[in-house]
């Protein structure tokens, strides 16, 4: 057996970076094929103490903004 042999790996390579505006595009384009749109709206505290009120939402986190988006969503697909 020849120990000077190198060893050759099979693995697949790794995927070249992404910069942010290809991200971006790849992002839009997924969310073109599931035919959603992003958008970004402005959230008064009358919204948020709305949504307290109506259960949406905790009023512990009425300052989490991923906690606020839950609540958002899970009014508007109750609502439609």
């Amino acid at each position: 057996m020849n120990d000077s042999l190198a060893t050759v790996s099979l693995s697949p390579p790794k995927p070249a970076s992404r910069s942010p505006a290809a991200e971006r595009m790849r992002r839009h384009r997924a969310r073109r094929r599931r035919q959603v749109r992003c958008l970004q709206i402005e959230v008064s505290v009358a919204v948020i103490d709305g949504l307290i009120g109506k259960k949406y939402l905790e009023p512990e986190m009425r300052n989490d903004p991923d906690a606020i988006e839950i609540a958002i969503y899970d009014f508007f697909f109750e609502a439609l």
